[in-house]
Order: structure tokens, then C-alpha cells, then sequence
């Protein structure tokens, strides 16, 4: 298990967005294919998970978070007043341009072939949120103890459920919740979902990957985020270890935002 935790001021004086990570290989996965990353500076984190089997997926994971930060964090600096619309339109082409890489390697080695990853990142100037994603890894935002799901998996199941053809409270009993239908790797065309969200002091933002809300339904995950508002450190060592506690059928990895 591993943790970083790390504090900067916003380019708005109004607000402060504190950045704590954590990730577990959980209880079943020999290897940790999950990948996290934040700079703390360029108020920028990324989450993956990494799909191909042993050191593939690892390696695809690894690519997204580290290019993504580094490309967000080079924007920061060359333009500080930098807008959501600059950070949308930046995002968007540091996820098509990571799947390009891994498209690439994996073209070019044999040992990578068919890795892959899911991918939900975050960046923020002034009071807002810009946050992109494909895949089914998750971005939730808890304000005045709500819990509230800010992505929308780009899942086979979530396609039925969009279908009316499962109901949402049937869904966790139904195989095939992680056959994805939108991830780095698989396609040249791909396309993520990039979306504004207006920030608030209080505000807890959550990114993981779907090794904890396979795990914990959102109704528990809203419940430590709320009992731990205070306390991002042991909100995030208490999701991953109630999920490995349920099963930790998968890595389990976890970014938490507070809003000050």
C-alpha cells in the first residue's frame, strides 16, 4: 500500500485544493495495475487502471498518469490565468494524444500487446473542475453530504441500464460490469468525456477505480466520506480497506480532492 498526500493554494485566493492518493494491489490480483498521479502545483490528478494482464496493463496505466500531469502541468505554466475551457480542450488532447503512445508501444512490442487502460482525470483553475475520463474508473463529488456520481461509465452494463434494459438496483448482481466499451488502447478514434464542474469549499472529490465501487456500494462510499470529511488521509485508508475487506477482488486505488 502506498499513500501521498500533498497541499496547494488554487490560482483563486478563495480556494485551496488539498490532494491525498492511495493504492492496493487488493487481495486476489498478484500485481498492481493501477496507476496514480497529482501535482500538487499544476492542481492536476490522474487516475488509471491498466487492462492486458501482467506488467502490460501496469506499463499502459503508468504512460496515462505520468503524461497527463506532465502536459497539464506544462500548460500551468506557460499560461497561468489559464481557463476551464483552455484546461477542457488541453485535456482532451493529453488523453488522445497518451492513446496514441500506448497504441504505438504496443504495436511496436510484442510484451505489450493489447494493453490498455481506463482513465478519469481532474484539473482545476480558479473555482472549477474539469474533468475527463473513459472507461468505467469514476469521479464522485460529496458537497453538504450528498454523494453524487460526476461520471458516467462507458461500460456494456451501464449501456443496458441506459437501454432500460436492467434497472440500476439489479445491476450488481449481473456479470459483465467490467466489459468496457471506451478505454486508452483500444481504439485510434477514442474520445473522452470532458465536463466542467463548479468547485465550493467543502467540497470532497473522489476519483477511483472500479476496484472500489465494485467493492462498496455508493451508499457505504458516501457514508466514510462523510464520516471522515474532516480527515481526507483516513477517508481514502478507510475506502480501500473496507474494499479489500468485502473482497478485494481487484486493485483498489483512490485520489481525494478536499476543497477548502
Amino acid at each position: 500500500m502506498s499513500t501521498i498526500m500533498a497541499k496547494t493554494p488554487s490560482s483563486s485566493p478563495a480556494l485551496q485544493y488539498e490532494m491525498i492518493s492511495l493504492t492496493h494491489t487488493g487481495r486476489v490480483r498478484e500485481h498492481n495495475e493501477d496507476a496514480v498521479a497529482f501535482d500538487a502545483l499544476a492542481q492536476v490528478a490522474v487516475l488509471a487502471d491498466g487492462m492486458g494482464g501482467y506488467a502490460a496493463g501496469e506499463v499502459a496505466s503508468g504512460m496515462a498518469t505520468a503524461q497527463i500531469c506532465a502536459r497539464i502541468a506544462r500548460l500551468k505554466a506557460d499560461y497561468p490565468k489559464v481557463t476551464a475551457l483552455d484546461l477542457s480542450t488541453e485535456l482532451r488532447f493529453a488523453v488522445r494524444h497518451v492513446n496514441a503512445e500506448i497504441l504505438r508501444a504496443a504495436r511496436s512490442n510484442a510484451q505489450y500487446a493489447g494493453m490498455g487502460a481506463t482513465l478519469v482525470a481532474v484539473a482545476f483553475t480558479g473555482n472549477v473542475a474539469v474533468i475527463a475520463h473513459a472507461g468505467d474508473s469514476r469521479a464522485y463529488l460529496l458537497r453538504q453530504n450528498q454523494l453524487r456520481l460526476l461520471t458516467h461509465d462507458h461500460s456494456a452494463l451501464q449501456e443496458q441500464i441506459d437501454m432500460g434494459l436492467i434497472l440500476p438496483e439489479d445491476a450488481e448482481t449481473i456479470g459483465g460490469k467490467n466489459l468496457v466499451t471506451r478505454a486508452l488502447g483500444v481504439d485510434a478514434r477514442l474520445d473522452p468525456d470532458v465536463a466542467m464542474h463548479p468547485m465550493m469549499a467543502g467540497d470532497l472529490l473522489l476519483l477511483c477505480s472500479d476496484g472500489l465501487n465494485d467493492m462498496l456500494t455508493d451508499a457505504k462510499i458516501e457514508n466514510i466520506l462523510r464520516q471522515y470529511a474532516e480527515h481526507p488521509a483516513a477517508a481514502a485508508r478507510q475506502l480501500v480497506d473496507d474494499a479489500n475487506v468485502a473482497g478485494g477482488r481487484d486493485n483498489v486505488s483512490v485520489i481525494l480532492v478536499t476543497v477548502r
